[in-house]
């Protein structure tokens, strides 16, 4: 056989060998900082650790997690009407929709409405709807 080839294969297989033996390396390195991950913990305003899972409503003692998740999820279907209330200016949110806006931004994530692309503005003006239609009309009172 050719010494130049024999070379050749000899080097490749080498350059092979090296390559592996990195990716190993790295693996290793890898696998070391995701089991020593630490969970992801902050301190509230009043000196508390809470985690992910609590602030997301995942991981709460109180019974309302599921109705947070339910608002959220109602939300994005009447996304439409929202769209629909400031684009073309009707003047008509649904009674569902006005429940999950009153239960995400009062029981749940205040700043959601900001973090789905809404303006204080747009927030304010949805909740001064909503908080009007919940409220109910007081009689006429005839002299």
């Amino acid at each position: 056989t050719n010494p130049a080839i024999s070379l050749l294969i000899n080097y490749m297989m080498n350059s092979t060998l090296m390559i592996f033996k990195i990716v190993l390396l790295l693996t290793l390195v890898s696998w070391i900082n995701i089991l020593q991950a630490r969970p992801l913990i902050t301190f509230s305003s009043a000196g508390h650790t809470t985690t992910l899972m609590t602030r997301l409503k995942l991981q709460d003692e109180e019974e309302d997690s599921s109705e947070c998740w339910d608002s959220l999820f109602e939300l994005q279907a009447c996304t439409g009407e929202i769209v629909l209330f400031f684009v073309n200016g009707e003047t008509y949110l649904g009674q569902n929709c006005c429940g999950a806006i009153r239960i995400i931004e009062r029981q749940c994530w205040p700043s959601m409405l900001s973090s789905l692309g809404f303006t204080s503005e747009e927030g304010d003006i949805l909740h001064g709807y909503c908080d009007a239609s919940e409220s109910p009309s007081t009689p006429n009172l005839a002299p």
